[in-house]
């Protein structure tokens, strides 16, 4: 069954990814301590996807992160041709670790809006 972008966003916030991330130039921003961290500085540990009920081309990813003071939350961005290009720059410099080792998360999931 495929979960609805609020029962993620809880998920997550349950699991303690609770800041609200943007990227800003070449820094992630937490929208909620103001700390700014450099791409080396986080990780991915998780991601889920959400495609559009009537519209395939709505697409959204919701990415699970984790800086290195220990800081965890989530940056959302479009998906396929409606991403924003300074967001997957920056995430394109970032480090990927999806274990479950890491976390205890699952690894991802494909979800409808």
């Amino acid at each position: 069954m495929m979960r609805a972008l609020s029962e993620v966003m809880a998920l997550r916030a349950r699991e303690g990814f609770t800041e609200h991330f943007a990227v800003c130039g070449d820094h992630l921003l937490g929208l909620d301590s103001g700390t700014r961290f450099d791409a080396h500085e986080v990780v991915i540990r998780g991601f889920d996807r959400f495609e559009g009920v009537s519209d395939p081309d709505d697409e959204e990813i919701v990415y699970a992160i984790e800086t290195i003071t220990g800081l965890r939350g989530t940056l959302a961005d479009a998906f396929g041709v409606y991403a924003s290009p300074v967001i997957g720059a920056f995430m394109g410099r970032v480090a990927f670790d999806l274990s479950e080792a890491a976390l205890g998360i699952p690894r991802s999931t494909v979800a409808r809006m």
